[in-house]
Formats: C-alpha cells, sequence, structure tokens
C-alpha cells in the first residue's frame, strides 16, 4: 500500500503515513445482520421527498439509500450481478402499518388469493386491505474503480419488472466456450451498465432502468468478493429490511 507523506500546520514537521496499517489492523468486530444495512439502490421519482434534502440531485438520478451517495442517472453507474431472487410482498396502503411488508413470501409458498383491482391494478388480497406486489431482487456490487466496490440490492417491480427479466435474459443467453464446451458462465462473470430513462403509459410519465452489458469481469479480486457475496445471499445470511423509505413498497413510483 501507499505511504502518504504530510504536513503538520503547527510545526511543519513532515510525517509519513503507512497505509498497509489499515490491513495490520483489518476489522474484528463482529457484527450481525441485525448490525448492518444492506443498501437499495433506487430512481428518485419526482415525488421523492429526497430530493428536498438533496439539493444537487434530481428526479431520475441514482440513490443508495444508506450512503445517501447520488449517482446522475444519465452517466449511470457500473454494477456486477450477483444473486437473485423473487419475492411476493405483502403490503398495505401507504400510510399504515409499520411501513414495512407484512408478509413476504417466495414462489414456491402458498400466497393469499388476489384479484385485480382494476383502479390501481394491484393484485389486492380478496377480504382484505393489503396487496401483492411481485418483486425482483438483484443483488449487486457496485463497481467504483481501483478495487473499490460495495454491496447494494436492487428491487425491481411494477413496469420495471419487464426490465429484470430482459437483464435476467442477458445473463442466462450468454454462452463461453471452456475445455468441454460451450457454458453459460456465473451470473457475477459481468459488468453491466445501469442507467435511467424516461418512461411513460396512459396513466402517467416516470424514469425507469436502461441497462446494458459494460465488460467481462478482469480483476480476480472483484469475482472473488462477488462470488463470496451470492453464496452468502445463497446462504439465506442476507437480511432484506423492504420499507417504503427504500422506494420499493407501499405504493408504485411508477404507474403500472
Amino acid at each position: 500500500m501507499d505511504k502518504e507523506i504530510t504536513e503538520t500546520e503547527t510545526t511543519g514537521e513532515i510525517v509519513i503515513f503507512d497505509a498497509s496499517l489499515f490491513e495490520q489492523d483489518a476489522m474484528q468486530e463482529k457484527m450481525g445482520q441485525d448490525d448492518l444495512a444492506l443498501p437499495f439502490l433506487k430512481v428518485l421519482s419526482r415525488q421523492d421527498p429526497t430530493l428536498d434534502d438533496l439539493p444537487d440531485a434530481k428526479a431520475g438520478d441514482i440513490y443508495n439509500t444508506v450512503t445517501q451517495e447520488v449517482y446522475d442517472g444519465k452517466e449511470g453507474i457500473r454494477v456486477l450481478p450477483c444473486a437473485y431472487e423473487r419475492r411476493f410482498l405483502e403490503w398495505l396502503p401507504r400510510g399504515q402499518g409499520t411501513g414495512a411488508p407484512i408478509n413476504i413470501y417466495t414462489p414456491e409458498q402458498e400466497r393469499p388469493e388476489t384479484s385485480r383491482d382494476p383502479d390501481t391494478n394491484r393484485d389486492q388480497v380478496v377480504g382484505g386491505d393489503s396487496y401483492l406486489e411481485e418483486t425482483h431482487q438483484h443483488y449487486v456490487l457496485i463497481v467504483e474503480g481501483n478495487q473499490a466496490f460495495s454491496t447494494a440490492l436492487l428491487a425491481m417491480k411494477s413496469t420495471q419488472l419487464k426490465k429484470s427479466r430482459k437483464w435476467n435474459s442477458m445473463i442466462q443467453s450468454r454462452t463461453m466456450m471452456g475445455d468441454k464446451g460451450p457454458f453459460t458462465p456465473p451470473r457475477y462473470s459481468h459488468i453491466y451498465h445501469l442507467k435511467t430513462i424516461s418512461e411513460e403509459n396512459s396513466k402517467g410519465s416516470w424514469h425507469g432502468w436502461d441497462i446494458s452489458l459494460d465488460s467481462q469481469v478482469k480483476d480476480m479480486y472483484l469475482y472473488q468478493a462477488a462470488r463470496a457475496f451470492n453464496e452468502t445471499v445463497t446462504a439465506g445470511d442476507v437480511e432484506v429490511r423492504h420499507t417504503t423509505e427504500a422506494g420499493d413498497g407501499g405504493g408504485a413510483d411508477a404507474p403500472f
């Protein structure tokens, strides 16, 4: 690691800081899922109250709910997909309950009977106030260059389910040639470029995801980190805390 040379303001003394101390003192604290928060990456809507707190942010930008970083939606970000889950979240209408889903179902679990509400286009639970929302969870590493990365989650729903399915198809259809012939590489073999674009239908307009292939992973450190994240998610050791504040429930940001 590099050594940084600085000069103190009071004495003018030259001080050499050895960044290898970071590795020597690597974090040993034991923290569980209750101590950590997995960031959500969401597209800021025109109605998002986050815009009131971030004067430089605008609708269509990408927002990290934990670090509060804002990425320009037109420039986008580079992400490495690591794992994927399909879930059905049961929500109460916005303003009711705790702001978290009251139930989360896997595709294999039995779910309440629903009927499509013609006014909201939601799958309303029969005989109740709640509704089910199909949600695609993409666990990713945000690739920031120079071996810097961070974990995050994209929760796609509503109009963005088509984008999610297209992304999964891009990943699943990729083929490489190996010693034993063609094979499909793992989800975390390629980096993708995520931007946002304006979309609209008869019910209104909004910003949605635009996903394209960026490049093949060439950094072994990044690849190993992605594989480790995949194994953690697959083992069920990552707890996702859906909230209305994360922008993934309790009222869609975009019309259906």
